[in-house]
This record gives structure tokens, sequence and C-alpha cells, in this order.
């Protein structure tokens, strides 16, 4: 063959090979580009804020409520255990700090290892790959999103340190369970800090994120508990701990945290009420992803005691009115199922005092005495327990036959056999509000009596009638004209015209009774309904409801002589401003329920100090206060002469005994109290006044706030002066405060009136209420 021809042929090769190889690279260009094409920005990795939790606490600092959308606490990177870090690298990618983001041998090793197990035991996704996929890439399983997947990682790896990719998958990943990130997983599995773990729990968590349901501890222990020992294997593989480390770890014993508890108290109406107010200010999204930290004026003990105080009063209410019977009745059917599932459905009574469920099963007849089951475990109802119901034995016998249901409250256990109470839950419904009227923290906030059943917050939602309670801001404005509390007006029948009833309004006493004359000291101390009547036609309805307004009461107010009968819907959240403005020297106090909010970096983005606005003089609202205190003393609020300490408040109780109030405080604290139905028309009952249902309330909760705290009383304004006066009409002599200039000069001074001093409304001086 010529030689010609063969160097013909091979050029002809050398550009056929040529033309593939240009061929190959270009394809390789285009398919390159392909995958390269719309790959997401690595620049959010640079600047990780990923979603985190905002937390909120209370006065004292502890943690109240937390809320989120993925619960995530970033820990840096150098506050991260050696350990933890090394269980990671073991688990998931030992040649993390070797490889440029994708690792071709150790995908070739979990090939080979997984091979020889039968069973998927290795991934070959790096750490820097599981971040890619965690963060910019859709989840979908194609082999072109794998290409870019692996190319993304590569890039990654050469712009961002190890370290830093670490620190984002250590503080991103999913473990399960809600739980993102290793601080969370700590908390959530072990409730505990990634800074205490032991070794064991480490191995636990970092074997979590492969299949974080597969391995969840509390779903498949046994899966678990498998992972976690193949951790420990690869941790002591790889030198990360000694021999004696590893075989210490899988002897130790493993308890997770119980995942029906939690470490944070229940929510309440409080965080529910701020939840809703700061999601309004800042928007959902900055609210449950941008890490807050609120810090509140909630004070923990006064809330738990108020919640307290609150259950122990709407019982001791219910319970006046009878019991009204079991919860349901099973068949022997559903007796034999409920006792099959009493270890899984019932865990008996956590501790004494606790309302649980129980079961009848059997009556003795011979003690009186009712067997029951809860749970598992036996009970006894006796005599001392059921007698409340006001039944007789005979009678509750047919009321609670076997299979009847009961709530029931455990007193004391004898020979492995609890002794209970026959409980039930109130339908009554009740609220308390605890502020400090000279900062306006809210301490406290109860909207119901069970946050878990209704979160309608009774505090600051509904507009009930005040009854006698809002009396005091007539006879504050009846001050501040010139009224003295030994000013006299006549108790005696009213007869005025009204067009929407049918005849004239003949408005009574509670008593149905008239004393004639009566001090306004008096009057307001006994609720007289047509003294106050009488008192607010004479002072004005307009100044009256100028005074409301400027005192934070924004709720409309019929301008009618029915005001002075609380016949004006208004909140207890309302009310409040008005009794912390007699408790603050006249000055209406802004309630906040915040001190400051920080973002995630630690930067003040809120703050609040205390404001208020003077509405009335300290004069006057010292003599309203002295009014308020012989209500206690001496008028229909004296159950609360238990506080034994000064205190001034004022019951309210409305028509047909709808609602009961009690608005009552010492020098430092104010606590408003209402209890009534949800459903408006239902009555309480007879004589179920404020005074007899709200004040209890007010006063059991103040005897155990006060305890071991100084006895303080009331400062008196350097323009008030005291003068003995005899009132007479069973009053006798009392020393009694007016303002200098407006002291009798003598006895017989004491019935006239001062000159009207009626200030002038200025709508843009009226008291706006702000929320928080």
């Amino acid at each position: 063959m010529p030689i010609a021809f063969l160097r013909k042929i091979a050029v002809f090769l050398f550009f056929v090979f040529l033309s593939l190889v240009a061929l190959c690279v270009g394809l390789g260009l285009v398919f390159y580009s392909s995958i390269e094409e719309g790959l997401p920005s690595i620049e959010s990795l640079k600047h990780y804020r990923p979603p985190v939790v905002t937390t909120m606490y209370g006065a004292d600092g502890s943690i109240i409520a937390e809320f989120y959308h993925q619960r995530r606490y970033i820990v840096p990177f150098r506050e991260i255990p050696r350990h933890v870090k090394q269980a990671f690298l073991a688990a998931e990618d030992a040649r993390f700090y070797e490889h440029p983001g994708i690792d071709i041998w150790g995908i070739i090793r979990a090939a080979i290892v997984n091979i020889r197990a039968g069973t998927i035991v290795q991934g070959g996704s790096t750490i820097t790959q599981q971040v890619v996929k965690a963060l910019l890439l859709s989840p979908e399983r194609t082999l072109r999103r794998k290409l870019r997947e692996a190319l993304l990682a590569y890039k990654i790896d050469q712009t961002l340190s190890k370290d830093e990719i670490f620190n984002i998958y250590l503080n991103h990943v999913y473990f399960g369970a809600g739980a993102y990130g290793v601080e969370a997983a700590a908390r959530v599995y072990f409730g505990k800090h990634v800074q205490d773990l032991t070794v064991a729990e480490t191995a636990m968590l970092a074997g979590l994120p492969k299949a974080p349901s597969r391995f969840n501890p509390y779903k498949n222990p046994k899966a678990a508990r498998a992972r976690q020992l193949y951790v420990i294997r690869r941790m002591e593989e790889e030198h990360f701990i000694t021999p004696e480390e590893a075989a210490q770890a899988r002897k130790a014993p493993l308890i997770t945290r119980n995942r029906m508890t939690d470490s944070l108290p229940h929510l309440n109406h409080f965080v529910e009420y701020l939840r809703q107010k700061l999601i309004d200010q800042f928007g959902e999204k900055t609210f449950y992803e941008d890490g807050l930290q609120i810090y509140t004026t909630l004070d923990p003990r006064a809330q738990a005691l108020a919640q307290d105080a609150l259950i122990k009063g709407l019982k001791a209410y219910d319970k006046r009115h009878g019991f009204r019977g079991p919860k349901r009745i099973l068949t022997k059917d559903e007796i034999q199922r409920w006792k099959a599932n009493a270890s899984t459905k019932h865990t008996g009574p956590t501790k004494i005092g606790k309302t649980t469920e129980a079961l009848v099963i059997s009556q003795d007849d011979r003690t009186r005495t009712f067997q029951l089951l809860i749970g598992k475990s036996v009970a006894w109802l006796q005599k001392d327990g059921w007698k409340w119901t006001g039944y007789s034995y005979r009678s509750l016998k047919r009321i609670l036959p076997p299979g009847a249901i009961v709530d029931v409250v455990p007193k004391r256990k004898v020979n492995n056999e609890w002794i209970v109470n026959l409980d039930q839950t109130p339908e009554v419904e009740g609220a308390v509000l605890c502020v400090n009227p000279h900062t306006g923290e809210v301490l406290c906030m109860v909207g119901g009596k069970d946050f878990s059943k209704s979160q309608f917050n009774r505090v600051t939602q509904p507009k009930r009638q005040p009854g006698s309670a809002f009396k005091p801001i007539i006879y504050s404005v009846a001050i501040e004209q010139g009224f003295t509390e030994a000013s006299i007006l006549v108790d005696s029948p009213v007869i005025r015209p009204d067009p929407s009833l049918q005849g004239p309004w003949k408005p009574a006493n509670y008593d149905g009774k008239f004393m004639g004359p009566v001090t306004l000291r008096k009057a307001l101390a006994l609720s007289r309904n047509v003294v106050a009547i009488k008192l607010l036609d004479t002072v004005g309805i307009e100044p009256v409801i100028s005074y409301a307004r400027k005192m934070g009461i924004m709720s409309h107010l019929t301008p009618t002589l029915s005001l002075a009968l609380g016949a004006s819907g208004v909140s207890l959240w309302e009310l409040a401003h008005a009794y912390t403005t007699f408790a603050n020297s006249g000055s209406t106090p802004v309630f906040r329920c915040i001190t400051r909010i920080l973002d995630r970096d630690g930067k003040t983005i809120m703050q609040t100090m205390p404001e208020s606005r003077p509405v009335l003089s300290p004069e006057t609202a010292y003599i309203i206060t002295d009014m308020l205190k012989a209500v206690i003393r001496e008028g229909t609020g004296r159950y609360a002469r238990r506080l034994k300490r000064p205190a001034a408040g004022k019951t309210g109780t409305t028509n047909d005994f709808r609602d009961a109030w009690f608005m009552g405080y010492t020098p430092d604290l104010f606590v408003g109290i209402w209890v009534g139905y949800d459903n408006y028309g239902k009555s309480l009952g007879k004589n179920e006044t404020g005074g007899r249902v709200a004040c209890p309330i007010w006063t059991d909760f103040m005897i155990r706030w006060c305890k071991g705290k100084p006895i303080k009383d009331f400062p008196t304004p350097s323009g008030i002066v005291f003068v003995r006066v005899n009132l007479g009409n069973n009053e006798g002599i009392k020393f009694l405060p007016f303002k200098i200039g407006y002291v009798p000069k003598i006895l017989s001074d004491v019935n006239k009136v001062a000159p009207h001093r009626e200030q002038e409304s200025d709508e843009s001086s009226i008291y706006k209420s702000e929320l928080f």
C-alpha cells in the first residue's frame, strides 16, 4: 500500500478523531450548560438566616411560650461540643474535611457496604450535598437533579469554609418530631441543651437525619437503638472515641423525654392576646420565623394563682347549685371496652388535687360508698366526698349506677387505693385581670376557666353590663365637682317617664327598700341604686361619659340615667382602667403587656415605658379610694376583710344576676374579677351577687399573693385633711378625708353641696386605651 495513501488515511482518521473530540466537548458543554442553567445562587448560604423560634419571656425571665413554623435554635459552631460534631461526621461524612464537596470514594464505599448488608446502611451524599438538598434544590429524585446537586456542592465547597458548611448543616437538618437543628433535637428528645449531650445521646441524634421517621425513638425504639449502635461503631472506627468510651456509650441508659410532656407552660389568654397583637404589628412571617425575643410583664406566679383562684371560686359557685349528674353512662359492652383500654386511655391521677375521670363499678349500701376505677386503680367515693351534692345516698345511687363516668379529685391514697371527692366541671365562666396601677404592667390575664377548651378572652372581648361597679366613676365626677363623702342625698323612690317601657321607669334598690337621707359614703358602700341615679342626674350625664372616656372606657355608653346602674356594656379591660385611675392618684395608666422586643441579633426593635394621663385630682382619687375602702369594711364587699390589710373595692351585680363583678385594689396592685355565663340570657341564680360570687375569688387570690409582703396603706395627698364628723344615721363618728377648701365649717355644713365646677369636655383629651 503506497505510503501516500496511508498518510491520507491517517490524516482522515486524525480529523475524524478531532471532530469526535470537538463534538464530545461541544455536547459536554451543552450538557453542562443545561445542568448549570437556572442553578440557584449560593449567596443565601453566605448570609445563612433560617427560620428560628420566637420566644416569649415572663417578667421573671422564664420562657412562657415559643412560636415557630420550624422549631430551630441557632447555636454558634464554636459552642457545639466536639463529640457532637464527630458523631455526625461518623454517621454521615467521615471524609468531609478532605473531599471537595463530592466524595467519589465515599460513594463507592457506601455501595460496597450496602451490597454486603443487603440493605441501604450508608448513603453516598456528603454533608455539603445534604445542605444543597435541604436549602437549594427540590427533593425530586432524577439524574439531572443529582448532577445539579453535585455541581452546587462543589461550588459551595469552593466558596464557604468547611466549618461554615458544617455549621449550616447542624443548625438546619431535620430530626423529626418537629425539631430542626441539633439544639432543637436535644431539647425535644432529651430536654437538654446540645452542650449537655452525652456520647450515647449524640449517637442517637446523629442517626436521625438519614430517616427521621424510621429512626424516631418514640415510634420505632428498636430501629433507633440499632441506628445508635451503628453510629457508635462508626465513631470508634474513625477513632473519634476510644473502645472504652464506645463500650460505655453502648451500655449507657438512653432516657428520652416523655413526648406527652412539655417543658413550657400551657398557653393561656395572656400569651394568645399578645400573639394576635404582634402578628397584626409585625406580620405572621416575621413573628413565626425571625426569632423575636419578647419580654413581657406577665408574672407566672400571679397567672397560676389567678387561674387557681378562679377555678376554686367557680367550683364553689357551681356546687351551690347542685350536682348535674354523670358525664355519661356506659353500657355493659362499653364498660368492658373501657376496662380493657384503661391502661392506655386512663393513666390515673398524676397528683392529689387534680381532677381526673373515673368509672363507677359498684355501690356499698352499708357504708354508703361508691367503688370506682381510675385507669386500673381502685378508688372509693365516701359520703364526705359526695354530700355536697345535696342528694341522699338512695337518690345518688340511682344517679350514679355502675357504668357512670364522673369526675373526681383524689384526696389521699390508702393501701394503694384512692380516696376521692366527687367533682364536676363548672359551666359558668369567669375572668381575672391583674395590673400594677402605677406602671400599667399587666401581671396576669385569665380570660376563662380553661384556655384549652375556649380561647375566647373574657377580659378583652365581651362587653358585659358592669352593674354597680360603674358607680365609682359617677362618684368621682361628683367629688371633682365639690361633693364630699359626707354630702347627703335622699334615698327615696324615683319615677321617670320612659317611652321604651309599658309605664314609667321606677328604679329600685337591691333590697327593695329606701333609707331616706344618706351620705354618699354610705350610699356607695351599700351600693344604693337610687342615690347613684340622683347623683348622676345632679352632676350630669355628659360629664360622667366624658370622664369615663378619659379613664379608658371606649365602649358606647347610653346617655340616660340607667348609666348609673351600669346598664351599658363594657369589657373588664376597660373598667380596669377606671379603677387603676383611682389607685394611681387620679392618673390613668396605659396598660402594657410588653417591656421590650429584640430581634434575632439582639437589637431592640420595640420598648415601652410607664405612661399615664392625669384625669382626676390626686385628692379626688384618694377620697374615692377611702369610700371604696368603706365598701370592704362595712359594705357589699365585706368578704374581702379577710385580706386583713388596706384595700379598696366595689361589687357589681346586673339585672337577673347575669353578671357578678368585683373590682379591687391595694396600694400596689389592682385585680378585677368577672363571673357569668357566656350565654348572656342565663342567670347566675338568685342572690348570686358580686359580693358572693366574685369577691371571694378576689380575696382568695389577694391573700396568697400578698402573703409575706409588707402591709401598706394608701398615701395621703398634700391637699387632703381629715375631719372628725358625726354622720349620724347609724354611721357614727368618722374621720373623713376632705379636700382643703371643702371642709364644712360647722356640722350642718356637711349637708351642703359645694358649687358646681364642671370641667370642659375636650374630645382631643379623651384617654386612648392602648392594648400593649
